[in-house]
């Protein structure tokens, strides 16, 4: 884990996050600046910077986080009007807390997505 990253850091408990779900790979917590009336972000426990850091060993993991999303849309309600799953990967691609995370969106009409 990395010191000052403020994701390890929520995984450490150093800082608050109100968890929707967490396992022993995994935790899941509500974005403190929501797009839509779900949205959670979906993070390994492990440091890896971003999707473009996963290695073959990490198939497991990335299966597992898209399947905790899976989990929480029925959970959260979403499941059957639809929602979002997505990561931002590097600066061009809006990436802004370099620890690899997916975001949970739904609740509402999300529009198409170019």
């Amino acid at each position: 884990m990395s010191e000052t990253c403020v994701f390890c850091r929520i995984v450490r408990g150093e800082l608050p996050s109100d968890r929707v779900y967490e396992d022993d790979r995994v935790i899941a917590f509500r974005d403190i600046n929501p797009q839509a009336p779900v949205h959670v972000l979906i993070i390994p426990r492990q440091h890896i910077a971003s999707l473009a850091d996963l290695g073959p060993g990490d198939t497991e993991l990335a299966g597992h986080l898209l399947r905790v999303a899976q989990q929480l849309a029925e959970q959260l309600g979403i499941r059957d009007t639809g929602y979002r799953v997505l990561t931002n990967c590097g600066r061009d691609g809006g990436q802004v807390v370099f620890h690899l995370h997916f975001h949970l969106v739904g609740g509402k009409p999300l529009g198409r997505f170019a």
